[in-house]
């Protein structure tokens, strides 16, 4: 579909959608697979979650080796632009659907200020997955293409997220740990809520939309590129983010800022 019928379609409704044969011409479609990054970048130190870094051929070994039973890591907080901009020419020419690139501009606030638009690489061997369910912050919309294997896709509306038992301290994160099983012993509401499920392969990308609750699990060894996108839609969800709400944050400081 065109980018304009995807706006009117898919975006501006705020509907999730699968889009097939993006990137037909990347360079990353032909040339990523684990080999490929292990001769690559050897033992290059990665930054794989938050709280977790490994050598780049190790991180390989234990995505090859894992599996349902011995789930491994699962790359997650790698920004192409900071940790491999060697990456970026292989994902010429742009998504086009993963517009508009807000997060690169120079009034972004620094702290959210990604020169390639927010890419981020995605890794995981079977079993491995995104370690919470929840739905992206500053309000955004989030673009996920497969590249390489098959990775699976649970989501669930925004309207169903008191159904999802959300963390009270981080309320865009859930407390279910695997959807995919629905323990409705711990989680009795969620047999209320309607749950999607879709699986990307390689060339398929998937728009999740503003409040979307989402998880993912590789189904094989998977790669993939996620990019977050901001629209004027966004602005009252950004601002909140970044500078509280007026009942959270009523001092000067923080409304002049908003």
């Amino acid at each position: 579909m065109s980018y304009e019928q995807f706006l009117e379609r898919y975006m501006r409704p705020n509907r999730p959608v699968v889009i097939s044969d993006v990137g037909k011409q990347w360079a990353a479609m032909r040339q990523w697979t684990p080999a490929h990054f292990q001769q690559r970048f050897g033992s290059k130190p990665m930054p794989i979650a938050y709280d977790e870094t490994l050598p780049f051929d190790e991180f390989i070994d234990r995505v090859i080796a894992s599996s349902a039973d011995a789930p491994g890591p699962y790359m997650h907080r790698s920004f192409l632009h900071e940790v491999l901009p060697e990456l970026l020419p292989d994902l010429i020419p742009q998504n086009p659907y993963a517009f508009p690139r807000r997060y690169a501009s120079p009034l972004m606030p620094s702290r959210w200020q990604r020169p390639d638009g927010y890419l981020k690489l995605l890794v995981g061997g079977v079993g491995s997955k995104f370690p919470v369910m929840h739905y992206d912050g500053e309000a955004a919309h989030a673009a996920i293409t497969e590249i390489y294997g098959d990775k699976e896709f649970i989501m669930y509306a925004p309207e169903d997220g008191p159904k999802l038992y959300p963390l009270p301290d981080r309320p865009n994160q859930s407390s279910v740990d695997d959807p995919a099983l629905q323990d409705l012993e711990r989680f009795p509401l969620l047999a209320q809520a309607v749950q999607y499920r879709t699986v990307l392969k390689p060339g398929d990308m998937v728009f999740v939309p503003t409040g979307w609750w989402h998880a993912a699990r590789a189904l094989s060894v998977s790669i993939s590129v996620c990019t977050n996108m901001l629209d004027g839609m966004h602005w009252q969800g950004l601002s909140a983010d970044a500078y509280g709400t007026p009942a959270t944050h009523p001092d000067i400081k923080s409304r002049l800022k908003r």
